[in-house]
């Protein structure tokens, strides 16, 4: 796929022909404005096409609404995916972008976010109007109003606690806002709510085709904790904190073949939603782009015949990023049902317990830091090495001398990891793949990956792997799970189990 170099906007005329067939590998990666109607549309939109003299295409939501257009109440842009080339990597834009999407512009100043990606305010607005077409505020506002829009049409939430949900700190200011932008009250977009359960929520979370959400489900379900999580062959399902005020979510396919996952959540309080939706775009890697993914990674002989294979395989990730970190711990050098068990054994000891009758089959939380930071760990089984190791990263992260942030990059992230005792490489770009979803984390020193890419039964040295892999860049997890999985012997029943912990 031909992209500006300046905005990752798609060559004008791939637009033009991604806009004519409506090709929903291209939904988030550009908007169509209709310039005499003043709408800005997906490129799935199911409208009649217009004429090529009245479109103007933008990379973003947000360009197209900074230039004056309004979303399509059709189309419903607040569906579409993330662009995750711009969400997913180490550039400045990239990482301002994480964290916007956490609502840091929400509370606290541009020069706040300029600050924790290391550059200047005015370099950053300058940076964001040319890659993006927007400046920081822009994107930051397009994406809450975009947010509400989805809770007002999908659910039946007051519309005050629409505002709480979208980062709006009064209703007054809400409703002046959304009027001024889309020229329509936020009354006017209700519309009758999915069908649910009684008291469950129900969302659309977008994605772009392919989608091997059975793989996903594999994945997890083969590293699903007994009374934290649930999966089976249709969903994942968990209990989210606090245990005094304890939520419910579950993800499924949605039906009818839409390109989107069912989201539905039970007394989740609405200043959580926007997070418990990132966090689960992040888990299921909702954005990932998979045809640039393809594209960079298919010119290695190994990998072409893989992707296509599983052209919708993606990079599961995690809820929460020190549960992926006390998973990684444990399953250093034990097989993956080893490391589920000892893991589960540690969730049921020291996790919080939740009220018996919230949810069937969810028992308890996952252990916080400050519970594990001087846990005896003796009656779980671990080794005395190993449970010295999970005290030390409870420690660390209870103290901060280690962390999730977004913004770091990865070099950054995997140095201050190994800094900790009992933390190698592999450890720690493994909790990069799975806690933060970094496309470009590689455990070079995995042996699985070291016997997976020769074709003549030999094993790459973890020098020569990662010399290998330079070319996989900025794809190289990608690479990861595909090759992980075609290692794994062939499933006994319909699932089958990727990855290495």
């Amino acid at each position: 796929m031909a992209l500006d170099t300046k905005t990752s906007l798609p060559d004008l005329r791939v637009c033009e022909q991604a806009r004519l067939s409506r090709d929903a590998r291209f939904d988030g990666l550009f908007f169509t404005a209709v310039k005499s109607t003043g709408i800005y549309c997906r490129p799935v939109c199911p409208a009649p096409a217009p004429k090529p003299s009245n479109i103007a295409y933008y990379g973003n939501a947000a360009a197209a609404e900074a230039a004056g257009f309004r979303p399509c109440l059709r189309c419903r842009p607040e569906l579409s995916p993330g662009d995750g080339a711009w969400r997913r990597g180490d550039e400045v834009v990239a990482r301002a972008l994480k964290l916007i999407d956490q609502g840091m512009l929400a509370d606290q100043p541009l020069s706040a976010l300029a600050g924790r990606v290391g550059i200047g305010e005015r370099q950053l607005r300058r940076l964001f109007v040319d890659r993006l077409g927007a400046a920081p505020i822009g994107v930051h506002g397009t994406r809450r109003l975009l947010f509400a829009k989805q809770l007002l049409t999908e659910t039946t939430l007051p519309i005050t606690e629409v505002a709480l949900a979208s980062g709006f700190g009064s209703l007054r200011r809400f409703n002046a806002t959304f009027l001024d932008a889309y020229r329509m009250a936020p009354r006017d977009l209700r519309r009758r709510p999915l069908a649910s359960q009684e008291g469950v929520m129900t969302l659309r979370l977008g994605y772009r085709p392919p989608y091997d959400f059975t793989a996903m489900l594999d994945f997890l379900r083969g590293r699903a904790l007994p009374g934290v999580e649930q999966v089976d062959e249709h969903g994942y399902a968990r209990v989210i904190g606090p245990a005094p005020t304890p939520g419910w979510l579950r993800v499924s396919a949605w039906p009818g073949g839409e390109h989107a996952l069912k989201l539905e959540l039970r007394d989740v309080a609405p200043t959580r939603l926007l997070d418990v939706v990132n966090r689960l775009r992040r888990m299921f890697d909702l954005d990932a782009d998979p045809d640039a993914i393809a594209s960079a990674l298919s010119r290695d002989k190994r990998l072409r015949p893989l992707l296509k294979k599983r052209p919708g395989l993606r990079l599961p990730s995690g809820w929460d990023g020190f549960e992926i970190a006390m998973r990684a711990v444990i399953g250093q050098q034990v097989s993956v049902a080893a490391a589920r068990t000892f893991t589960a054994r540690l969730a049921q000891q020291f996790g919080e317990a939740l009220p018996m009758e919230f949810a069937p089959g969810h028992q308890h939380l996952f252990p916080t830091p400050d519970a594990l930071a001087d846990a005896d760990l003796s009656r779980i089984g671990l080794t005395r090495t190993r449970a010295d190791t999970v005290r030390t990263v409870a420690r660390a992260v209870r103290d901060g001398h280690v962390d999730f942030r977004s913004e770091r990059t990865l070099e950054e992230f995997i140095a201050r990891w190994v800094a900790l005792p009992g933390i190698g490489p592999w450890t720690a770009n493994y909790i990069a793949m799975r806690a933060l979803g970094h496309p470009d984390a590689f455990p070079a020193d995995d042996l699985v990956l070291q016997k997976a890419v020769p074709t003549d039964n030999t094993r790459m040295t973890a020098k020569a792997l990662s010399a290998r892999a330079e070319a996989w860049r900025p794809w190289r997890a990608y690479a990861v799970i595909q090759l992980w999985k075609d290692s794994m012997p062939a499933p006994k029943a319909a699932s089958s189990i990727v990855g290495a912990t």
